[in-house]
């Protein structure tokens, strides 16, 4: 695990990926449909964060269901709040926390690099848009920078 917190990007079914996320104390598990953005909803979103936005939001449809990820950075520090609700549409006070926790940017940003760097590795690019439907986000992200940066150790 990548400083406290493993995040994996699971390919299943032609447009359908599954998440899970973890640290030392919780576990949870959701899903993506490709009819939204998630994996660049959510690149972006940790990418405003290592930028120094104080707050990000990305969101995976899984049809009806939504899973919303919400984020606040305070200075070197990050709080994830997690939330699945009914509807894409809902209101975050009605969703359910399935999971939440705080840790350091760069071992937010350390996971997600580790992340994509597995996908990549085990369905490689065109392998990834195969079962997505959309192009691998490398293009879209800044993945390479943030591993240089962060010196993302992702042997496990």
């Amino acid at each position: 695990m990548t400083a406290g917190i493993r995040i994996t990007w699971t390919l299943g079914a032609h447009g359908w990926a599954d998440c899970v996320v973890e640290d030392h104390q919780a576990k949870a598990e959701l899903t993506a449909s490709y009819i939204s953005n998630a994996p660049e909803e959510f690149l972006t979103a940790v990418a405003r964060l290592v930028a120094g936005e104080t707050e990000a939001r990305a969101q995976f449809e899984a049809e009806p269901t939504a899973y919303r990820w919400i984020f606040y950075r305070e200075a070197a520090d990050v709080w994830i709040r997690l939330l699945e609700l009914r509807r894409g549409s809902d209101h975050d006070n009605r969703g359910t926390e399935i999971w939440s926790s705080q840790l350091p940017i760069d071992a937010l940003a350390r996971a997600v690099v580790c992340c994509f760097d597995e996908v990549s590795r085990i369905y490689s690019e065109s392998g990834y848009r195969g079962k997505w439907g959309e192009h691998f986000p490398r293009t879209r992200s800044p993945r390479r920078r943030w591993h240089i940066a962060t010196g993302a150790d992702c042997s496990r």
